[in-house]
């Protein structure tokens, strides 16, 4: 997850789907785009969370009325979602992962580009998360939080998609990963889809994108988890601080009431 979130920039051409789950490198992978396309990526993760306010309640909007039930609700889940990737070069991590076919049909030239890992290491990092976005008192400690408050409510209505898609909800477990693999090479024409490994570096991504690889420049590597456990700790923290700033107000106002009402 990343530490800022990542603004459109006009005239960008929408040139990767990052197809891969979160929890696969998608921080460092987003990085990478960003360093090679020249433009800004919409890495979900952060997005959802410390972006634009009207992002996530777009995603709201898309999901409660997802899969399309006819073609005048397509179309406007297709308005919805190119509202949101205008101006990238990419999208990545969640929502992502789960609107392939809708992006492959807005974006026909793009290529995706699935981010893989360990299998092992991938579902224990899975349940972690999962952990942290599930405790029921985050609804309430974020709520005074823009964009934040909407947090849990987009975790609880990605349930059913993924139930959907996976047969399988929270937490995810290998057979969601492996169930996904085998959705995107369903889906996605052969000569379009590319499987990485962030831990290679650079070259593979350089070869799918056909471009020299930067010099003097490392790849990126982002520490999802840490960067997830700093994030969560800070909401949380500023949600706590939101809260007694409210309270305090109103007891303030409650005192005032009541001495105006005894005089």
């Amino acid at each position: 997850m990343g530490q800022q979130a990542s603004a459109p920039r006009k005239g960008a051409k929408f040139r990767v789907i990052g197809a891969g789950m979160p929890r696969t490198g998608t921080t460092s992978f987003s990085r990478a785009l960003e360093i090679l396309l020249d433009g800004p990526v919409y890495h979900g993760g952060t997005q959802i969370t410390i972006g634009p306010e009207r992002g996530v309640k777009t995603w709201l909007e898309l999901f409660s009325q997802w899969p399309a039930k006819d073609e005048a609700t397509e179309q406007r889940n297709l308005e919805l979602i190119r509202s949101q990737t205008d101006g990238f070069v990419a999208m990545t991590d969640n929502p992502c992962v789960v609107l392939v076919p809708e992006l492959m049909k807005l974006y026909p030239d793009a290529l995706v580009i699935c981010t893989e890992r360990d299998i092992d290491s991938w579902e224990k990092s899975m349940d972690a998360v999962t952990n942290h976005a599930t405790m029921s008192f985050l609804r309430f400690v974020l709520f005074p939080l823009p964009t934040m408050r909407y947090f849990v409510q987009f975790i609880d209505i990605n349930r059913p998609v993924w139930s959907h898609l996976y047969d399988e909800t929270v937490p995810p477990t290998r057979k969601t990963y492996n169930r996904h693999i085998e959705w995107l090479k369903e889906i996605v024409p052969p000569e379009r889809l590319v499987f990485v490994n962030v831990k290679d570096g650079w070259e593979p991504l350089c070869k799918a994108l056909d471009l020299p690889v930067p010099k003097d420049v490392p790849f990126p590597n982002i520490n999802d988890s840490k960067a997830i456990d700093e994030l969560t700790k800070r909401q949380v923290r500023r949600g706590l601080a939101r809260w007694a700033v409210i309270f305090a107000i109103g007891g303030v106002s409650v005192t005032l009431a009541v001495r105006k009402w005894v005089r």
